[in-house]
């Protein structure tokens, strides 16, 4: 790992930009305390104790006017989110008042920090590992409290943990292959030394799909589930959607092809987060602009994982409907019967006919009847008992690990495949150096810069 000393001092707005009570610039690095020290007016810096917060004001050295008003927070290394000499200032939040101090610390001696290099600098100096850096953007992209629960269980190391237990797992079948190999004793130490690589590849495997098995619900959550909602012009679609958001945000009239365009929000359902498409009601029609809009519906109906058909339960089904029920049979689904407050007239033995007696849901979005069951069902679709339990335990949210768990599981199936074809144990251990290798690059203890640059480049300033 590198240390404090192989890099200099960096700084950037650690807030988001615009008005608001207090703005706080990041100082991190050897000279935070020099480059505080030429603006900051109050006690001296240099000789109050670490994690400590202190008012005073900055001042431009130039003209020895006062900029604002702040309170300066003093963190030494090595115990900081850096490792490194780390010093907030908390001014009051504004553009010119956080952009003036800013300016003034970049010219004393600090440089712009890249985006994520505070994290970077946490990783590099061995304070945290890279899926521990992940899980930093997942919290600030946290969209429920599930999610938030996920990454921050990533981040306290529940998956890193687990993952250098196997890799140490791999290193001492390694080692004993290799003592087997160079020292045999006995004539049979060839057949022992397969028996004890077939046993440990089978259980590492074993492992490994058990936190595969959670990436599906894990994505969910950190990614949001893409769900459409569907169904002819005048069902209640957009009325469905504005009781998930328990606002009113989309337009809902009696008039058919008020939704000329997709409509997309994100909405929490018991800890599910829903990316809500609410689309134009697909039907013929002559008008271009709904024309447009009905083919970009179709389309979101094909990138979904969720589909909410809606059905109006006052009418007989239509061969518009009938369509919709054929466009979305090969989605997961939930036919939602909409304005049962009305008389109903859809048959429901024609409809079972044609959806099976699959997740069915009635409403009266009028009423905001209904809701309440819709989103319990939704929860239970994505997230049952099982899910729930283990995700106190260890889940993969992230797209890199699933991809490197696969590698790794492919090395693993080379070892086992190798077994049982007769190969000789020193070609086999090098699929199981492989699987070494790429459980490794999920926790970062083995990586390429190139990896690092392309992670650390997708957060923001100040982080």
């Amino acid at each position: 790992m590198a240390t404090t000393t192989d890099f200099d001092t960096i700084a950037a707005i650690s807030t988001p930009p615009g008005e608001g009570g207090i703005s706080i610039i990041r100082i991190s690095g050897e000279e935070a305390l020099k480059v505080i020290s030429k603006l900051y007016r109050g006690k001296d810096l240099n000789s109050v104790a670490s994690h400590t917060i202190n008012y005073g004001h900055i001042f431009d050295p130039e003209t020895k006017e006062d900029i604002d008003e702040v309170m300066v927070s003093v963190m030494l290394a090595p115990k900081t989110y850096t490792c490194e000499d780390v010093i907030e200032i908390n001014c009051h939040g504004g553009i010119v008042a956080t952009n003036t101090i800013l300016q003034l610390v970049l010219s004393y001696g600090a440089r712009m920090a890249e985006p994520g290099e505070f994290t970077k600098r946490a990783f590099l100096n061995g304070r945290i590992d890279l899926s521990q850096s992940e899980a930093v953007m997942d919290i600030i992209d946290a969209k429920t409290n599930r999610s938030m629960k996920a990454a921050e269980g990533q981040l306290d190391g529940n998956l890193s943990r687990l993952i250098r237990s196997l890799r140490q797992q791999i290193l001492d079948v390694l080692a004993n292959v290799e003592v087997n190999i160079d020292y045999p004793e006995y004539d049979d130490a060839e057949v022992v030394t397969s028996n004890l690589l077939m046993k440990n590849a089978k259980d590492i495997k074993e492992k490994v799909n058990k936190l595969l098995e959670t990436s599906k619900q894990g994505q969910v959550l950190r990614d949001g589930l893409a769900t459409s909602i569907v169904g002819r012009p005048n069902v209640g679609k957009s009325s469905i959607l504005n009781h998930l958001l328990h606002q009113d945000k989309a337009i809902v009239t009696d008039v058919p092809g008020t939704t000329r365009d997709v409509l997309e929000e994100y909405v929490n359902v018991r800890g599910v987060p829903l990316k809500l498409v609410d689309t134009a009601g697909i039907r013929k029609t002559e008008d271009k602009v709904e024309k447009i809009g009905v083919e970009r519906s179709r389309k979101a109906i094909q990138s979904s994982d969720l589909v909410l058909l809606v059905l109006n339960s006052s009418e007989e089904l239509s061969d518009e409907d009938k369509q919709l029920i054929e466009l979305t049979n090969d989605a997961k689904r939930i036919v939602i019967l909409n304005k049962t407050d009305l008389p109903q007239k859809i048959d429901t033995d024609v409809l079972n006919q044609l959806i099976g007696k699959e997740n069915i849901i009635t409403t009266s979005a009028i009423k905001d009847d209904g809701t309440e069951p819709l989103e319990e069902m939704i929860a239970h679709l994505f997230f049952n008992e099982g899910i729930q339990s283990s995700q106190a335990d260890v889940m993969v949210t992230n797209a890199r690990h699933v991809s490197l768990l696969h590698k790794s599981k492919e090395s693993l199936n080379n070892v086992i495949n190798g077994l049982d074809d007769g190969m000789p144990v020193d070609l086999v251990q090098m699929d199981m150096r492989d699987c070494w290798e790429s459980l490794g690059e999920i926790t970062g203890d083995s990586y390429n810069g190139e990896l690092l640059d392309q992670l650390f480049s997708q957060f923001c300033l100040g982080k």
